[in-house]
């Protein structure tokens, strides 16, 4: 089972011009900043799996707007194939929960600086370029 790629979904959430970040607490990246997301569970929809995860990581609700794209890792910590989706804010003050050490919004610029991973950083570039409302 570990050999098996694990499904995952990633959420770029937008309140007005600023992004979520989350700084993240393990492995994979532990201790970067990234988008909020994790692994879906059985039974669940992508876009559920989002919403938990933004929800347990940061406090915040969100609604799912747009697929963003589809990206691979695939490290010593396993194979992920993460389903990235823009969302937009709807309530809530970002604070650290289940899986994040830090939660904060921040500028497309800043988000740019911070994330450590090219995918992510693409992931942001897309989202801003499409994003509704």
């Amino acid at each position: 089972m570990k050999d098996l790629p694990r499904i995952s979904v990633g959420l770029v959430v937008w309140r007005e011009d600023e992004v979520l970040l989350i700084r993240r607490a393990n492995p994979p990246f532990q201790g970067c900043w990234s988008i909020p997301g994790g692994k879906v569970e059985f039974g669940e929809t992508l876009h559920q799996a989002g919403l938990r995860e933004v929800l347990e990581e940061t406090g915040i609700r969100a609604q799912v707007d747009t697929l963003i794209d589809v990206f691979e890792s695939i490290t010593e910590h396993g194979h992920y194939v993460m389903a990235d989706f823009s969302a937009r804010w709807l309530g809530g003050e970002p604070e650290a929960g289940d899986d994040a050490l830090e939660a904060a919004f921040f500028s497309l610029e800043d988000a740019l600086r911070l994330v450590a991973w090219d995918d992510t950083r693409t992931a942001l570039r897309q989202s801003a370029q499409t994003r509704i409302g």
